[in-house]
């Protein structure tokens, strides 16, 4: 099963899974944790490209792009040969990320993008896509809160950014509700990690 989380910056997203990949693993599942952009040493050196704080002339269709050739070498040398060995991949951001981050937000068309995108994967599309739903001035206080955090150049962008891909990923929720679960990342963190184990174990017992 491929298994993507997406949702906008500072959703809690990798916290929240943390504890459902540990009791997965408890029941015997086989798990493969990566992340996009990267998850692969050449896919790594096209992240620090794409998010380099330094690099503000980059076009957006650039952008894009770069997105999608990091996409496609996770893909051949991670995801696929872990599929193919029965695995649960569970990836942190996928494509749906650049449909809401280039095609909504930067206004390059979600269609658009979903054709780069489905070259780029030769339709390999998640079973199921968790979508961390969160107001972005909350998440944006989230990560100005932790000094750990990774501060990106996306992260740099203005509030009307953010709310244009928060919009945007519900957007794709509605247009593909048979893949999306939607979880209210705003609750408290107990909740968020009970409500993404109930949202995996209830597609992998289907």
């Amino acid at each position: 099963m491929f298994i993507t989380l997406e949702g906008p910056e500072g959703s809690g997203k990798t916290t929240a899974v943390e504890a459902a990949v540990k009791k997965l693993q408890e029941m015997g599942y086989e798990i493969v944790r990566t992340r996009e952009p990267g998850g692969t040493p050449i896919s790594e050196q096209i992240r620090n490209v794409i998010l380099d704080k330094e690099n503000t002339a980059m076009d957006g269709r650039t952008e894009a792009l770069l997105y999608a050739a990091s996409r496609r070498q996770h893909l051949v040398e991670k995801v696929w040969p872990a599929l193919k060995e029965g695995k649960i991949v569970i990836c942190d951001r996928y494509l749906d990320s650049s449909l809401a981050y280039q095609g909504g937000a930067r206004g390059l068309g979600i269609d658009e993008i979903l054709n780069i995108n489905l070259f780029a994967t030769e339709n390999t599309w998640p079973d199921l896509t968790l979508l961390f739903d969160i107001k972005p001035e909350i998440g944006l206080a989230r990560i100005s809160a932790n000094a750990n955090r990774e501060v990106n150049r996306l992260d740099l962008e203005k509030l009307d950014f953010h709310n244009k891909v928060r919009e945007s990923f519900l957007q794709l929720a509605k247009r593909w509700p048979e893949r999306f679960v939607i979880i209210d990342a705003s609750l408290d963190r107990e909740t968020v990690a009970k409500n993404t184990m109930e949202a995996i174990l209830s597609r992998l017992c289907k």
